[in-house]
């Protein structure tokens, strides 16, 4: 059950705190004044998709909090691991550039995860689903959503998947011979070419640095070639390695004089050898440096090579070799083809005859349940007012698909003696408004939600018609709690809480505020609803009838439903 639904920056609503109660809890206002905004707000609380147009003008962020209690609510926690201390409270912030975020009692969750647990929460009956009962491709939902057939449906739906993937299959196999021919000759160009390539992985980078490498060789040997000859000399000169030995050759005969310069001489002859050595390095290293022109046009060869065969299968040499592995391996599977076919054809027949083996006793729960929905659905459209009305749940064989066999359909019979015609042709808009609440009512008793929320279900309603309609959502309010935007003030008048959505404007911006009504409150707006700004002595007395009305209808519907021994 919801019972509080905190709101702040939402469109014109600043902010608001909405303390809900069990039973049935109506919604009223002028047109424009917020109410829908009060569902768009619960919507996002579970969920649902929203935009940053929400966000109230000149505000940084909404948030909407809504709190559950209830056994589902006590489920889900235990399921998710959630602390549950009496209370599930869902939290949305949604930011003004439109992103947002989702907490359950504090933990962050995943937008999807919030629109599951809503799903067991509350059932939210919006403006659009009449249009969803007009088209016939929710039939089917709808009526497997009665059956509850959720289990038989998923058997069905992995056998079917598993059906269309072996079909699928098997149609990628089945080529004709000239196509098979063609690619067989595509594949064996691909593979000669990539073998006769020799790929390896990284060898690519290398060639081109050894290229690199030997296209600066000349540079290189040039520069080699006169260090060498400045330690080295030449014929013009002396070169390092000769001057270094003269300059010992000195201090060695100088060591007469002073043994002062005997390190000096020590160290002068250990620098001659060195560079001597040098020398003799740099004279080996131009050596190597000899390279030959062969060479060079052998590494711009293997380069081009290498690169045309990544250029036309994937870009590197890892995806030219895993093109060649794909390759062969297609063509090993064209050359087993005609056996693999011939065993998928196998599969194939027997997987088609598991979904349809299921397929048929899907077929058969969902004729079953079509007789009841019908039988139920043309008493609940009894008691609303359409007593002539015959609702009809079609059912027909249909090409195997995700969801069976079957296609479904609503057809509707609005007065007595008429052929059931399609709802989107027959239906007149409170028609269609009564046929929906209907459909709700009977699905709401298969299921374990215990809020549902009807937002404006009474379009093109009135008179007789408007009151069972009230009486009908107060019966649900009897087991349920229901939350209900409403015009009508027949429907307001049976409510156990009454709110009222008011729109004014302060200091030049518009605020909507939500208003718990008391007796006199309920009086003067279900004089509103019936009289409009007109206010008399006469419409306040209508309204305090039509409330006392509602009392006595409730009073009695309790005393019919307790047992025989409470009844006074």
């Amino acid at each position: 059950m919801l019972t509080v639904l905190h709101i702040e920056n939402i469109a014109v609503v600043e902010r608001a705190d909405i303390e809900f109660s069990p039973g049935l809890n109506v919604l009223t206002g002028e047109t424009g004044a917020g109410k829908s905004i009060v569902i768009d707000a619960l919507e996002a609380s579970l969920g649902w998709r929203t935009s940053r147009e929400i966000v109230r003008t000149g505000a940084k962020s909404a948030l909407v909090t809504a709190t559950f209690t209830g056994a589902e609510a006590e489920s889900f926690c235990a399921g998710a691991g959630i602390e549950y201390d009496g209370e599930l409270v869902l939290t949305r912030r949604i930011l003004e550039d439109g992103r947002s975020s989702c907490r359950v009692n504090g933990v962050p969750v995943p937008a999807s995860q919030l629109r599951e647990l809503g799903l067991r929460l509350i059932d939210i009956h919006g403006q659009g689903d009449g249009q969803r009962l007009t088209n016939e491709r929710w039939h089917l939902g709808y009526l497997d959503g009665y059956i509850g057939g959720g289990e038989k449906l998923e058997e069905y739906r992995a056998a079917y998947r598993e059906y269309v993937g072996i079909k699928k299959e098997l149609d990628s196999l089945a080529m004709d011979e000239g196509e098979r021919e063609r690619r067989v000759d595509i594949l064996s160009f691909q593979i000669k070419e990539l073998e006769r390539a020799k790929l390896v992985p990284g060898e690519y980078e290398e060639k081109l640095r050894r290229r690199d490498f030997m296209k600066s060789a000349g540079r290189l040997s040039e520069a080699v070639r006169d260090a060498a000859s400045c330690l080295l000399g030449s014929e013009r000169s002396d070169g390092a390695v000769s001057l270094i030995e003269a300059a010992a050759g000195s201090v060695n005969h100088a060591l007469r004089w002073s043994e002062e310069l005997a390190g000096l001489a020590q160290r002068l002859t250990e620098l001659k050898y060195t560079a001597a050595d040098v020398a003799e390095e740099l004279r080996d290293m131009e050596a190597r440096l000899d390279f030959s022109s062969e060479e060079l046009d052998e590494l711009d060869s293997r380069l081009d090579t290498i690169k045309r065969a990544m250029r036309k299968y994937g870009g590197s040499e890892e995806a030219a070799l895993e093109t060649l592995e794909r390759s062969k391996r297609e063509l090993e599977e064209i050359g087993s083809s005609d056996e693999r076919i011939k065993k998928l054809e196998v599969k194939l027949a027997s997987a088609k005859h598991r979904a349809q083996k299921l397929a048929g006793e899907l077929t058969e729960i969902r004729k079953a349940g079509a007789v009841r929905l019908s039988q139920e659905i043309d008493r609940e459209l009894a008691g609303l007012s359409m007593p002539g009305a015959a609702f009809e749940v079609e059912t027909a064989p249909a090409e195997l698909g995700p969801d069976g066999g079957d296609a479904v359909r609503f057809l509707i019979a609005a007065n007595a003696g008429e052929a059931p015609g399609r709802i989107a042709k027959v239906a007149s808009g409170g028609e269609l408004s009564r046929i929906m609440l209907a459909m709700k009512t009977v699905l709401s008793r298969a299921d374990s939600v215990e809020a549902m929320v009807f937002d404006e279900i009474d379009t093109g309603v009135s008179g007789i018609a408007a009151q069972r309609v009230a009486e009908h959502l107060a019966e649900i309010g009897a087991g349920k709690q229901v939350i209900c935007v409403t015009h009508l003030p027949q429907i307001a008048a049976m409510a156990d809480w009454q709110f009222s959505i008011e729109k004014r404007v302060e200091g030049g911006r518009t605020r909507t505020s939500v208003t718990l009504l008391d007796d006199g409150g309920r009086e003067r707006e279900l004089a509103r609803l019936t009289g409009g700004d007109n206010i008399t002595e006469t419409t306040l007395l209508a309204a305090r009838e039509q409330l006392e009305a509602a009392r006595s209808y409730k009073a009695r519907r309790a005393k019919r439903q307790a047992p025989e021994g409470d009844r006074g």
